[in-house]
């Protein structure tokens, strides 16, 4: 079939809060854009970031400043994250969640009316803008009401399977309707990816189907660098039952308004998991602890430590998965988190969303028991090489926003810093595409790449047998879980690779049943296309590093080596001849005005 032709400017790839504010950035800016995802607009995995967004208003703690949260940022990403895009999240995350009050965002308040904020892991002080625990919704509403009203163009069940590209950079996007399989072209000046994660590399994860590697692969295979992809966020808490929703996120607010965690014995285990250079910011006792809760329910400071549950989110998740693997796990192989002992009326006050999911899913009251909850693949802090400042990507005319882009949470994110970074840089790429698109040339579609993406859309279909696309998604993510999970050792990744080419070899001759109309089999043959080629991305680059860093733990390197690692990223590239190599380059230099503030104790 002859593609569609829908030229724009900007076309921005993935509908979440990275791509509609990237967007609205750029519409503001004069361009005419277009914003495709291949699901429903509004139907995000943003929604998913229900505990809030991090910023340093200093509504609840006075004392809190961007150079604290930079502070924090850095120190909870072990010192790997890109230092001035650290910065730049700091400083500017305020403005948007005010421009995002502006615009009609309905937040939580304190009693004076001012942005209510919560305690979350790693954060010194309550610093989480929030809606109850539904934050990314009414952040998505917030920017989705936005985008429509600002006429943005929205192609919605668009799948994009690859980038166009010339002598001049990335021309345009290909990709075909879900809904009828009918291809179509996006000639661009500039084009954003804005696509999300990986999660469904993973057999247990918090990730929607949405999640299938789509930017990342789509960028290395027009020429961008990926960096440390080794980093995967396994969350602390996801449901464990029942089966259907394994993996469903619980999210930290419920630590954040005091949940606990405790083992099959009631023991409260996170004391004994807390690094020891960090043990003296968090409550040596039950009765701290308790302190530390009371007060943040009566909405004032205190001296009170903060509860060990708050640790970052690769320490709980270590500490869960030890817990369960020594035998002290609940019946379902996860550990027991109860927040029960708080008012009912505060609870769902608080934390309505968690309530009706474990009551619907789960036939469990929050208010009356604990929840089972157990670690799950939620986000990862690698992707796609860009420009601090700009977003661009290493081929001209490609950008990146969000979770798809590498540097800002180095080696492990910290949680609610999800939201502030698509806000942040998603307003600065879609400006920056918008000012590359001003002054760029009309864009070219090779026609030798339109026909080769067109012919391998039938292919699948056209082949009189072949693989089971779901049979190899099925090994893919049972081999990612079981070898480049939580804890790695190089057996583990050498055996992962080897069943990844394996996998590679079995998808080339891939075969789909039915017609291109909605057909999910067909539209896995793409997304598998992309998994493969980041879970290859993952397991090299695990391979690599040889000590264990924030989200990366090796039971083989199980020791933090400063000397060879600290300030090193990992590097993804394609060669000529389309195999994927990993290198390291040197972090970007950190001025010695923010080193100055990673000493700094006044907080």
């Amino acid at each position: 079939m002859k593609p569609q032709v829908r030229p724009h400017d900007v076309v921005v790839i993935g509908a979440g809060g990275a791509g509609l504010r990237a967007a609205i950035a750029a519409k503001m800016a004069g361009a005419d854009v277009g914003l495709v995802c291949k699901s429903l607009l509004g139907k995000a995995h943003t929604v998913m970031a229900e505990g809030g967004v991090a910023a340093a208003l200093a509504h609840v703690a006075p004392d809190d400043t961007w150079q604290v949260h930079f502070r924090d940022t850095m120190v909870g990403g072990k010192l790997l994250n890109n230092p001035r895009m650290a910065q730049l999240h700091a400083t500017e995350a305020p403005d948007r969640v005010r421009e995002l009050e502006g615009w009609g965002a309905v937040f939580d308040r304190t009693p004076d009316g001012r942005i209510l904020q919560r305690p979350f892991g790693g954060h010194s002080y309550p610093r989480l803008a929030h809606v109850g625990d539904r934050t990314g919704l009414e952040l998505i509403r917030t920017l989705q009401d936005r985008a429509v009203a600002l006429g943005i163009e929205v192609y919605m069940e668009c799948t994009i399977s690859r980038l166009i590209t010339g002598h001049t950079g990335v021309t345009g996007a290909f990709g075909y309707w879900r809904t009828t399989g009918q291809p179509i072209v996006f000639p661009a000046r500039a084009v954003v990816l804005a696509t999300g994660g990986i999660g469904r590399a993973f057999e247990i994860t918090s990730n929607s189907w949405e999640y299938s590697g789509d930017g990342q692969a789509l960028a290395y295979e027009a020429g961008a660098e990926l960096i440390d992809m080794e980093f995967v966020q396994f969350h602390p808490t996801g449901m464990v039952w029942p089966p259907g929703v394994r993996g469903l996120l619980v999210t930290e607010a419920v630590r954040g308004e005091g949940g606990i965690l405790r083992n099959k014995d009631g023991k409260r285990f996170m004391w004994e998991y807390l690094p020891e250079e960090r043990r003296a910011e968090y409550a040596a006792t039950d009765e701290e602890a308790a302190r530390w809760v009371t007060a943040l329910s009566e909405g004032r400071q205190t001296d009170a430590r903060r509860p060990p549950e708050l640790s970052t989110r690769d320490n709980v998740a270590r500490a869960i998965y030890t817990e369960v693997k020594d035998g002290r796990g609940s019946p379902h192989g996860g550990v027991f988190l109860d927040i029960s002992y708080l008012p009912a009326d505060t609870v769902r006050r608080k934390l309505p969303s968690m309530y009706e999911q474990f009551k619907e899913l789960a036939d469990v009251d929050i208010t009356k028991g604990p929840m089972e909850v157990g670690p799950t693949t939620h986000y990862v802090m690698g992707g796609i090489r860009v420009d601090a400042e700009t977003g661009a990507t290493g081929v001209r005319g490609l950008y990146a926003a969000g979770e798809v882009a590498g540097g800002m949470h180095g080696a492990n994110r910290l949680g609610g810093n999800s939201l502030s970074d698509l806000l942040v840089f998603g307003a600065r790429t879609g400006q920056a595409a918008a000012a590359h698109a001003a002054g760029a040339e009309d864009p070219y579609l090779d026609p030798v790449q339109v026909q080769s993406a067109t012919a391998d859309l039938t292919a699948p279909l056209e082949r009189p047998d072949g693989e089971d696309p779901y049979a190899i998604q099925r090994d893919l993510q049972e081999a990612m879980q079981r070898l480049v999970g939580i804890f790695r050792e190089e057996t583990d990744l050498d055996e992962a690779l080897v069943r990844l080419m394996d996998l590679r070899r079995r998808w080339r001759a891939v075969r789909a049943t039915g017609g291109q109309i909605y057909n999910p089999g067909w539209n896995l043959v793409f997304e598998l296309d992309h998994l493969l080629t980041v879970s290859e991305a993952i397991a090299r680059s695990a391979r690599q590093r040889t000590e264990s860093r924030g989200a990366h733990s090796r039971l083989d390197h199980p020791a933090t080596d400063d000397v060879r690692w600290a300030g090193v990223n990992s590097v993804i590239t394609r060669g000529i001849d389309g195999a994927m190599s990993v290198t390291t380059d040197p972090l970007a230099t950190m001025s010695d005005e923010l080193r100055s503030l990673l000493g700094s104790n006044d907080h």
